[in-house]
């Protein structure tokens, strides 16, 4: 069968734009035991054996209703009799893969809520397959990792890509359209270039990069590529509001694909909704609020009594549109703080800063106040990441962002400037104060330590410090900040690690 391919300019773009993580050395164990067919069975299972919290893993799945309704299996050696290599391999690489590339929460990316979803979409794509009589042993592990590059993009973009996930929800505009737009490529692709280069089969990466699309695949992956895109609708119906009317798209969906009735596909929507709870467990999940339709319905009749069905759905979607207006109200909240706030440190950005000094500087104007401004970097930060690496003096960012959180008010205004450079806004500040302000972070970032490589990292800071004062209402933010960047580098001038108080009138005559 010829290979199916991306442009290759496609290619390169993603390369040179994205961070790609290696295979987990697990995984090339496990492929490179089924290279050989006739060795596969003897290999595979010596690979599995000699590791004895994958087997269990393993174990668990391949017990799971979805694939056993007789007896227990014990070994991996029954579990390849029963199953086939071809089978357990692929539980073995989901299991596998699940657990490495999972991590805490970061920037707004939820890892626990995407395994989640994804191992809700790899039940629904087993059990549909099996409904409709297409045997695919591939199409669980291709399911599990059809929006792995999703997680490819997030780990490398951050902030900037979980804003555009956040923009797809609470909008109609298609994930994949936004992501062509801002990037030349879409998750669909990441996911095919990284599992291609895995050395993963063929099957899985080809079906993936049609997997929204399915109409696009080649004929070879049409059916496979149409499973994994109904599977993805299904748990999303599963994982999201909106379950009622989401439902009842499905099922017209389904009978117009497949000619599934509707007893048919309530009954795939109920059995998705039970064997993904038992999923979630042998993954180590949580199963959360999985709930079938008929469950819904139930709890919808509870409430009316005896009134017909049609009432018990007009319930139940009342209660899912308060529901959903709850989610998107959360959804725009974090998006607000996403967009005005710093992937690494979590402090206010650049943008914000500028919005935030242009407020205060009206303020105190209306009010005959001050404000102050004071404006710092670190001394030498370069030969902190040249001498321990870009991670380590990611660390001393973080750290240095915690102490002076802890050193502010409520009022005032922290955020990250630029690369090492920060700027802190104080409101109801005169210069004295500012400059009192000013040398006490200046003693506490000198006094903070960076744990790591074995030692404790210390750096320093130099600071320029400006006032807006009442005598200068005519002052703007640019020469506020201008002023203030004087004072900076007139630090280090001087030798870094200190203080310069600069006037925004003395910087204008001189």
């Amino acid at each position: 069968m010829r290979k199916i391919v991306i442009d290759s300019q496609i290619q390169q773009l993603i390369k040179k734009e994205l961070n790609f993580p290696s295979p987990p050395a697990k995984v090339v164990k496990i492929l490179n035991a089924v290279k050989n067919d006739d060795a596969a069975f003897s290999k595979l299972g010596e690979v599995l054996s000699g590791d004895s919290i994958l087997t269990e893993k393993v174990l668990k799945v391949a017990n799971s209703l979805i694939y056993t309704k007789n007896a227990a299996i014990t070994n991996i050696y029954q579990a390849m009799s029963i199953f086939g290599t071809d089978n357990i391999k692929n539980i073995a690489l989901a299991s596998v893969i699940a657990v490495e590339l999972r991590g805490k929460e970061q920037a707004g990316f939820d890892f626990d809520h995407f395994w989640r979803r994804s191992v809700i979409t790899a039940v629904s794509a087993e059990l549909l397959a099996e409904a409709l009589q297409h045997k695919d042993d591939d199409i669980f592990v291709s399911a599990l990792l059809q929006d792995v590059g999703i997680l490819v993009i997030s780990l490398s973009k951050g902030e900037e890509y979980n804003v555009l996930l956040l923009d797809a929800q609470s909008s109609n505009v298609d994930l994949l359209d936004l992501e062509k737009d801002k990037y030349g490529f879409c998750h669909q692709q990441v996911g095919y270039v990284l599992l291609t280069g895995w050395n993963l089969p063929n099957s899985i990466s080809e079906s993936i990069l049609f997997h929204h699309q399915p109409i696009n695949a080649p004929e070879s992956r049409y059916q496979s590529a149409g499973t994994l895109y109904f599977a993805d609708q299904l748990s999303d119906l599963l994982n999201e509001p909106g379950m009622a009317e989401k439902t009842r798209i499905f099922r017209q969906r389904l009978f117009k694909r497949y000619g599934m009735d509707e007893m048919q596909s309530l009954k795939l929507v109920d059995d998705a909704a039970a064997n993904s709870r038992e999923m979630l467990n042998a993954f180590e999940l949580n199963p959360g609020n999985v709930r079938s339709y008929s469950l819904l319905l139930q709890g919808a009749n509870t409430e009316l009594g005896k009134l017909n069905l049609s009432n018990e759905q007009i319930l139940l979607e009342m209660k899912e549109a308060k529901e959903l207006a709850r989610k998107l109200l959360d959804i725009n909240i974090r998006l607000k703080k996403l967009v005005n706030r710093d992937g690494l440190t979590g402090l206010y950005n650049y943008r914000y800063f500028r919005e935030s000094l242009g407020k205060e500087l009206s303020r105190a104007a209306k009010y005959n106040s001050s404000v102050s401004l004071v404006l710092f970097d670190i001394d030498f930060f370069k030969k902190v990441n040249d001498t321990y690496g870009h991670p380590v003096g990611n660390q001393v960012l973080v750290n240095l962002t915690q102490a002076i959180s802890n050193m502010v008010r409520p009022i005032d205004v922290v955020a990250r400037y630029g690369g090492d450079e920060f700027a802190v806004i104080l409101p109801e500040t005169k210069a004295a104060g500012a400059e009192i302000f000013a040398t006490r972070l200046r003693r506490c970032i000198e006094k903070t330590p960076t744990f790591a490589v074995g030692q404790s990292i210390y750096v320093t800071i130099s600071v320029g410090v400006t006032t807006f004062s009442i005598e200068r209402h005519d002052m703007t933010k640019d020469r506020l900040i201008g002023t203030a960047d004087r004072g900076l580098y007139q630090s280090k001038e001087n030798g870094r690690n200190q203080v310069t108080i600069f006037d925004p009138e003395y910087c204008e005559l001189n």
